[in-house]
């Protein structure tokens, strides 16, 4: 349900400190997506593991999917703007991921899934982003959850900006989700022309915008379409502000880094490359987990 908001006061925006450009690739079994937060990027963007952007109305590029593959170490956050995603995995359940709606996913100790298309032609775009777990929780059972658009809380501002809010708190509205170790805020900022928007982000917080339609200015410097944004750590920023001259939308995401140790390989991110061995292993046994 839409509420009427007023804006918290942010004394000092942050600023843009690099503009990345997101690298094409495909993944699953030939989805076609642009990469933006890549493996170089996980440290400046602690608690944060990857970002891929999908959008496409060739079928070709998404209809093949993501055939079981497995996760352990770490979260997925999947957001459908556009499309009919179904997931199942290793402990018989499924869900319907669509138009508007997240899927939450906690990896955790480990969990076999596959998420395919359920749809042969028409758009599907959305998001997917890892966030990273702290490592005494690594290990824990694995769970999901879908969040029906319904579900998530959204605002508009007296200028017409309309925000969702899947996870953390904007604005005085608390989203779909929380999460007490890395504290996400994950917003979808629509905003007319000549408009502007601010929400408050913790100094201490990594963060960062992707522009996904038109452009946005950030102290003046401007972020276009189908780039990312990494906002400056600046002690004396309290937040930022976005202005819009044509219409535009975005994702803000910010986060609480862990400062801990990061092991990447493929789909388990752990701590140490003996864990990673670990989980090589008990998916090799037939043994890496199942949602709880």
């Amino acid at each position: 349900m839409n509420q009427a908001i007023k804006l918290s006061s942010v004394a000092q925006s942050r600023t843009i400190e690099h503009i990345v450009t997101g690298v094409a690739t495909s993944d699953g079994a030939g989805v076609k997506l642009t990469r933006v937060l890549t493996q170089n990027l996980q440290q400046r963007l602690d608690p944060f593991l990857m970002l891929d952007n999908f959008h496409s109305d060739d079928p070709d590029d998404y209809i093949a999917g993501f055939p079981d593959h497995p996760h352990r170490g770490f979260e997925t956050v999947t957001y459908m703007i556009a499309g009919r995603m179904r997931h199942r995995d290793n402990a018989g359940h499924q869900g319907l991921l669509q138009n508007g709606g997240v899927q939450w996913m906690t990896a955790g100790r480990g969990i076999i899934h596959s998420e395919m298309p359920e749809q042969e032609d028409g758009v599907m775009e959305g998001f997917q982003l890892w966030l990273n777990l702290p490592a005494r929780r690594k290990m824990i059972p694995a769970w999901y959850r879908d969040i029906a658009k319904e579900e998530i809380p959204e605002y508009v501002t007296a200028e017409g900006v309309t925000v969702r809010v899947i996870a953390g708190s904007s604005n005085g509205v608390t989203g779909a989700m929380t999460r007490e170790d890395t504290e996400p805020l994950y917003i979808d900022i629509d905003l007319p022309a000549g408009s502007t928007f601010s929400t408050r982000i913790p100094a201490a917080h990594n963060a960062f915008i992707y522009v996904y339609r038109g452009f946005v200015t950030i102290n003046g410097k401007t972020l276009g379409e189908n780039r990312m944004g990494i906002l400056a750590n600046m002690p004396q920023a309290d937040g930022v502000i976005l202005g819009a001259t044509v219409p535009a939308r975005a994702i803000l995401i910010s986060g609480k880094p862990l400062r801990e140790s990061i092991v990447q390989h493929g789909p388990f991110v752990m701590n140490t490359k003996e864990e990673i061995y670990q989980a090589i292993r008990d998916f090799q046994d037939g043994c890496l987990g199942g949602a709880a």
